[in-house]
C-alpha cells in the first residue's frame, strides 16, 4: 500500500489545524502539527 503524505498551508487563523485534525480523524491518519516542534 502507498504511503500518502496530505500537507495543509494557508494563512494565519484560517482554520487549518480544524481541518488537519478532522481529515486525519476521518481518514485514520496521524496529525502533525510541524508549528508545535
Amino acid at each position: 500500500m502507498k504511503r500518502i503524505i496530505v500537507a495543509i498551508d494557508g494563512l494565519s487563523s484560517c482554520g487549518k489545524s480544524t481541518l488537519a485534525k478532522g481529515l486525519a480523524k476521518s481518514l485514520h491518519y496521524a496529525y502533525l502539527d510541524t508549528g508545535a516542534m
